[in-house]
């Protein structure tokens, strides 16, 4: 499995996407799964990328957060949380995607 986190320069939810990303490994049973962060910085990265805004969580090339109307943009991403609008995924969030992307479910 390939993880990225893509982030724009300086994006202020890296450190909390990462944190949570590590954490959903640990719960998800991969702990020694490890993942890249990569810098997007113009307009037509992000549109080759898939980049709805920055943190992106893309694993296998393939963003599981991704909203159907959403148009690349470098701008600050806000994910739909149980507890609300927040800067990253939560855990289980994270968790559910990686387990998805497994193909387990437990």
């Amino acid at each position: 499995m390939e993880i990225e986190v893509l982030v724009v320069p300086d994006c202020p939810h890296q450190q909390l996407a990462e944190e949570r990303l590590r954490q959903a490994l640990a719960v998800a049973g991969l702990p020694g799964l490890d993942f890249t962060t990569r810098l997007i910085t113009g307009q037509d990265e992000a549109e080759r990328s898939g980049f709805a805004g920055s943190p992106t969580i893309l694993i296998d090339g393939r963003d599981p957060f991704a909203e159907p109307d959403a148009v690349p943009s470098l701008s600050c991403r806000i994910y739909r949380t149980s507890l609300g609008p927040a800067g990253a995924p939560s855990v289980d969030q994270l968790r559910q995607a990686l387990r998805e992307a497994a193909g387990t479910t437990a």
